[in-house]
């Protein structure tokens, strides 16, 4: 498969050192684009991603980004259309690790910051790739989460924020969409990759509550980053040309 062979430019994917970005950069590198990922302080996992993306006979590179700065994102945006000679997709997957927490235990201040990392980090960085994508006809793909569809107890913290870029993304569908934009989610339900696996490692969720998740699943199975990758480099693919402002739940029937 090699939807991305005949595309001028390169994809962008904030958050792609690790996790459920590091699958999709690979991904997309096997289809056939140039990748320009970011990383926030590793520059060795950055590094490791982009070679990995090489590996595949295209061209990658990794940059540093703090996404709380809009200044720095919009340089990396610019530093990233010249390098490569135009944007042809965005991908935002990035976001810190958030415990499970009931809401009345979280201080305001704390749902301030995290609404200002995910979904102003979201805007900081989509806002100024505008006029790229614009002039590629692309295609933005903001991967969320699930939970925003059926709420998971003790997840409003990472969920809330997500709603939140999922508003930004039917917004930007409907006011791009005239410039040949499209912009679409991905909502990830439980797997063994990325934040979910995270929350295992880290002992938020226990055996009982993770045979609970399974049995909240119709498949009764977690999925995995490549499944999420698959849905994200589809929605970026001229395949899903006429599909904007949808969300995707990569959750095996989680949500119905």
């Amino acid at each position: 498969m090699s939807d991305f062979a005949g595309r001028s430019g390169a994809a962008l994917v904030v958050g792609g050192s690790g996790g459920l970005g590091l699958a999709v950069v690979r991904m997309l590198a096997r289809r056939g684009s140039h990748v320009a990922l970011t990383y926030r302080s590793r520059p060795e996992a950055g590094e490791s991603a982009a070679a990995s993306a090489r590996e595949w006979g295209v061209k990658a590179s990794a940059y540093e980004l703090d996404l709380t700065g809009d200044e720095a994102a919009a340089d990396v945006v610019t530093a990233v259309s010249e390098e490569y000679g135009g944007l042809h997709t965005l991908v935002y997957a990035a976001g810190p690790h958030v415990p499970l927490v009931h809401l009345s235990s979280v201080a305001p201040s704390t749902m301030a910051a995290q609404l200002a990392a995910d979904a102003g980090g979201f805007f900081n960085v989509v806002q100024p790739a505008l006029p790229h994508l614009r002039h590629t006809q692309g295609s933005v793909v903001a991967v969320t989460t699930a939970a925003t569809a059926r709420y998971p107890s003790r997840d409003g913290l990472s969920s809330a924020p997500k709603a939140a870029v999922e508003a930004l993304v039917r917004a930007l569908a409907a006011e791009e969409g005239r410039f040949g934009v499209r912009v679409n989610a991905v909502g990830p339900g439980m797997l063994t990759d990325g934040m979910a696996a995270r929350l295992i490692s880290s002992g938020d969720l226990s055996p009982d509550a993770l045979d609970a998740a399974r049995r909240a699943i119709p498949m009764r199975r977690f999925g995995n980053a490549s499944d999420v990758a698959e849905a994200v480099c589809f929605l970026a693919s001229d395949r899903a040309g006429f599909i904007s402002g949808q969300k995707l739940d990569v959750d095996g029937g989680y949500g119905v």
